[in-house]
């Protein structure tokens, strides 16, 4: 069976257009345009995981992007205060510091809304500034046109 060379030509060009996306290097918005959204789930236990996935979320930040962060199953951990995670090289700062810094900047975090019934832990437990998660709320953000989610 051939393939006609047009089914070809498009599917070339559907991988050219998902690159940048697939690579991770979209480009930022030119002057005028909306600025990037960046929702960061994070369900990883493994200190570095969560380390590499809040640089990446200070990075957005840093570069214009509106920033939001979810915490779930294990990864809820890091929004008790009592959690910060092991140091990280080569700055030397835990994935805690980093979510504080997120915290500082006006990103919304949340735990999961199923974390704290489903654990020993309490809304007092959690991190200052880290909330509970309201699905519908977030159902609604997630849905908006432009969203880019990443998990780890």
């Amino acid at each position: 069976m051939s393939i006609p060379s047009s089914g070809i030509r498009f599917a070339f060009l559907s991988l050219l257009a998902a690159a940048p996306l697939v690579l991770g290097c979209a480009p930022t918005p030119a002057s005028g345009q909306e600025a990037t959204t960046v929702f960061v789930v994070v369900t990883s236990p493994d200190n570095m995981t969560q380390g590499m996935a809040l640089v990446l979320a200070n990075q957005s930040l840093d570069q214009g992007a509106e920033v939001r962060v979810l915490l779930c199953g294990p990864g809820a951990n890091l929004g008790l205060s009592e959690q910060d995670g092991e140091s990280l090289q080569p700055r030397d700062i835990t994935p805690g510091q980093l979510l504080a810094r997120l915290i500082a900047n006006d990103v919304k975090v949340d735990v999961c809304a199923i974390f704290l019934p489903n654990t020993r832990w309490s809304e007092s437990d959690l991190r200052e500034g880290v909330g509970i998660a309201q699905p519908p709320e977030v159902t609604a953000f997630m849905l908006q046109p432009g969203v880019r989610y990443f998990t780890f």
